[in-house]
């Protein structure tokens, strides 16, 4: 089973059942051996219907972290209501493994089309962060790919101190 059946899996099994699926046991040992951070899109007719992942591992392996983050973003985004039965053979998925974030020096060092960012605020209580992944329709300069997540996280980039943390992801999509 490869990722993106993992997921629409998941997705339809908790909706269906209230179940979450356990780790197939015929999966890759790319996956089921290994750690990341993973997350989960889903989208009914080319439109946004749920995003919800980890960028650092808070699973056995990325099975697992492809299963929950793919229940989550179901029914968890906070943008959207959870998805309902009637829309599962609508939905599309697409699966993002992260790599390990590391710090950028400059803003020279980003690209949106081959890095995703994490901003976080330093010096902050509470601590602030958003993300947002690699090779977006309509994300094409770092200024806007830096305005997006700033947004996204509800950070002052005038007025607080940030750290900006660059990933490349492995894409997995239908």
């Amino acid at each position: 089973m490869n990722l993106v059946e993992l997921a629409r899996k998941s997705v339809e099994s908790y909706i269906n059942e209230g179940k979450i699926i356990s780790s197939p046991v015929d999966s890759p040992k790319e996956f089921s051996e290994r750690k990341a951070g993973a997350f989960v899109t889903i989208e009914k007719e080319g439109q946004l219907r749920g995003c919800i992942g980890t960028y650092l591992p808070t699973r056995k392996n990325i099975i697992e972290e492809v299963i929950n983050n793919a229940v989550a973003a179901a029914t968890e985004d906070y943008r959207f209501d959870p998805i309902g039965k009637e829309e599962l053979p609508y939905l599309s998925y697409t699966v993002y493994i992260l790599n390990e974030p590391e710090m950028a020096k400059n803003t020279k060092d980003l690209d949106p089309k081959k890095y995703g960012i994490i901003i976080k605020t330093v010096d902050c209580f509470p601590p602030k962060s958003a993300l947002l992944l690699p090779d977006l329709d309509g994300v094409d300069t770092t200024d806007e790919q830096i305005s997006i997540v700033c947004r996204k996280g509800g950070i002052n980039p005038e007025k607080e101190k940030i750290t900006i943390y660059r990933f490349t992801v492995e894409k997995y999509g239908e």
